[in-house]
């Protein structure tokens, strides 16, 4: 682990900054519970102002949302436990559902507004009369932490979100620019798409937090729209690269070499896509696009490699306009959006969408267990007459409802478990060790700093934020610090019991009702991938270009890390971009079919109804067919068709259909109608230089 910097150092004691004055106003108010103030900082603690500041807003509205609804069913339902119990459940589970169909930093209000209904309403069972009260003051001191949180955030040596988006942005123009050099320069040209390159996918839907995030912070609301743009951008470069890879791989497994203006050309774009830009950016763009062009040929009825080559010369120029439009977008970003108007130059084709996939059947049944283990530990509650049992139930539904979303929540909330043991001890030993010798706020400030401050180094860094969050808000919350200095061993005992075993019992329920790991969710994503190939190639969503792509390509972001952590080897042979690649063929089908000639789209049809009934074969085997021969003599039909009909202006139907013939048959030999003819590969006024 490295050592901490001096921004987690600044981050650590801008939250305990917060926290301190969060509790001494909430002390000044004679509050009840002043320490769900100090607990809330830590609970929206961020290192970026614009993130402290969403999250603050949706913790507030969440709160506001869940006490409203305890203070609504209790009196209601008061008197039937089993039918209070019922309700709870049902509206954790149902909040949860809906906070997970929301990626944005918005989800947290219905995550929150779901277990915030149980953590207020359960502790007043027995006193329904306080409900008012008790919903009223926990409202209260939570939103005198949020504000305070973020205050301090936006005021002390604030961070921008868009300081942070344009670095992670650099970062991934490098990686896939180091991927493109590979292509380029020939050791990556290869027809498959290798899981570390499929990665970046997942890496640029990891950026839909932080964009959600832009609207939040003053500095930043300038560039969410160029934000959203260089998004789907992104997203349209990685099929594209792809695209270009299998094009050169299959040039190279010719029977001639490239040519050496061919290879010029390409070392010319790999150089330029690793310089990163700068001040003649654009003259070095057009300079490449006139190059490519003069490469291009002018008559597509040349031999199969030409067909490649004007494939693979397409996706090149739209690859160098696409990199231009990033690079622009990013500089605008990192400036604020004060770098003047930005006009696109990749104006070819529509960008990616920003339609998601949601597996609603795997998310209901994620939210259904929590349903149901909530109302379980309530039923346990009754049924025992458990004196503690509200804080038992309380601990089950948040833990249940944390990890959720996860695959394999059973690890998290092991750790959870032990960290909740961990922040007891911390409070065990403020309580009857640290606090009786305390007799001023200062010096109360003085004896929390060193663990709080520690802690706080913990939440910057990914992989221990949730449980460094865990450990500052549970001892927060454990120690219950008041007004007045009280202690009762036994009262703490049974608490500290009732909250281990509410996440003992979340981990039990989690383990039967949720015994599986990522395998099942990667294969519904890929048999979703091919119901929506199924469906275009039939043309139930011809018109659905944007839609479909942003739907493939965020399946692909989904797919990518659970393929990481499977062992099926089947899946482990998906190349998610090899279907995203066909995708955007099949729509390109259906836009040309309509104006070619009669045999032309008569001969698409034949390849969009084989490829449509392809993909549902595949779905009625559950497994990765082989694509038929009768398909791939339907795909060399329409070739000849086409370029025998249209005499030049099929371009676009012919590179769909050589893409389509690629994606499918990779290792097939060449059309034997296209065998015999000339392969020039370049103009000849090119390829006598």
């Amino acid at each position: 682990m490295n050592l901490p910097s001096w921004r987690d150092w600044l981050f650590s004691a801008k939250a305990f900054l917060a926290s301190m004055l969060a509790l001494f106003i909430a002390l000044s108010l004679d509050l009840p519970r002043p320490y769900w103030a100090m607990a809330a900082v830590y609970v929206v603690a961020n290192p970026l102002a614009g993130a402290t500041s969403s999250k603050a807003l949706y913790r507030a509205l969440g709160t506001l949302l869940g006490a409203s609804a305890a203070v609504f069913f209790v009196p209601l339902f008061v008197d039937a436990p089993e039918l209070l119990s019922i309700v709870v459940a049902l509206w954790t589970g149902t909040l949860l559902f809906i906070s997970m169909l929301d990626r944005t930093s918005r989800s947290y209000v219905f995550m929150l507004a779901g277990y915030s209904l149980p953590l207020i309403a359960l502790p007043t069972v027995g006193s329904p009369q306080t409900i008012f009260d008790v919903a009223l003051a926990r409202s209260e001191e939570i939103i005198i932490g949020i504000v305070c949180a973020s205050i301090v955030s936006a005021t002390v040596f604030p961070t921008s979100v868009s300081t942070v988006l344009g670095q992670r942005i650099t970062t991934w123009l490098d990686d896939a620019g180091s991927w493109a050099d590979e292509i380029l320069r020939g050791e990556g040209a290869s027809p498959a798409t290798p899981l570390k390159r499929q990665k970046l996918a997942a890496d640029v839907t990891g950026l839909d937090l932080i964009i959600s995030q832009l609207g939040y912070d003053a500095g930043s609301r300038d560039i969410v729209r160029h934000s959203r743009e260089l998004r789907g951008r992104l997203l349209m470069l990685l099929p594209l690269f792809s695209s270009l890879a299998d094009r050169l791989h299959a040039l190279k497994a010719g029977e001639n070499p490239l040519p050496q203006s061919l290879v010029a050309v390409l070392n010319d774009v790999a150089d330029w896509l690793g310089q990163g830009g700068g001040s003649k950016a654009g003259d070095t763009v057009d300079i490449l696009s006139r190059k490519i062009e003069d490469l291009q040929q002018s008559d597509p009825d040349f031999g199969w490699n030409d067909l490649v080559l004007s494939s693979a010369l397409a996706r090149l120029k739209e690859i160098v306009d696409l990199w231009q439009d990033c690079l622009t977008l990013r500089d605008q970003i990192i400036a604020g959006g004060k770098g003047g108007v930005w006009r696109p130059t990749f104006r070819h084709r529509n960008v990616v969408g920003p339609n998601r996939h949601y597996d609603y059947a795997l998310l209901a049944f994620s939210a259904g267990s929590v349903v149901v283990g909530t109302a379980i530990a309530c039923f346990f509650w009754i049924f025992t007459g458990w004196q503690n049992g509200a804080g038992f139930v309380t601990m089950a539904a948040v833990a249940c409802s944390f990890f959720a979303a996860l695959d394999r929540p059973a690890p998290f909330i092991t750790s959870m478990f032990i960290w909740c043991a961990v922040s007891l001890v911390i409070a065990f030993t403020y309580i009857f060790a640290i606090l009786p010798a305390i007799n001023s706020y200062e010096m109360l400030v003085v004896a929390f700093a060193p663990p709080f401050l520690l802690l706080g180094l913990l939440i910057p860094r990914p992989q221990s934020n949730m449980l460094a969050m865990l450990l500052t808000v549970n001892s927060a919350s454990f120690i219950a610090l008041q007004d007045r200095y009280t202690s009762d061993f036994t009262t703490f005992t049974n608490e500290a019991i009732a909250a281990l075993a509410g996440i003992g019992f979340a981990l039990l329920w989690t383990l039967i009702a949720r015994p599986f790991g990522a395998e099942i969710a990667a294969r519904r994503l890929v048999h979703a991938g091919w119901a929506d190939l199924a469906e275009t190639a039939a043309g139930a969503r011809s018109a659905d270009y944007e839609r479909l792509s942003g739907r493939i390509l965020d399946r692909l972001g989904q797919l990518v890390p659970r393929l990481a952590a499977v062992e099926d080897r089947e899946l482990k042979k998906v190349d998610g971009f090899a279907e995203v690649r066909l995708g955007f063929n099949v729509l390109m089908l259906q836009k040309e079919r309509a104006r070619l000639g009669a045999s032309s789209a008569s001969s698409i049809g034949a390849v969009l109804s084989g490829i449509s009934h392809f993909y549902r074969t595949r779905l009625k085997a559950g497994q990765a067919l082989d694509a038929p021969d009768d398909l791939r003599q339907s795909i060399d039909e329409s070739l000849r068709v086409i370029a025998e009909e249209n005499a030049g202006s099929g371009r676009d139907s012919l590179d769909a259909l050589v893409g389509l013939r690629r994606a499918l048959y990779p290792q097939a030999p060449p059309p034997e109608s296209w065998r015999s003819k000339q392969s020039v590969f370049l103009p000849l006024s090119l390829a006598a230089e």
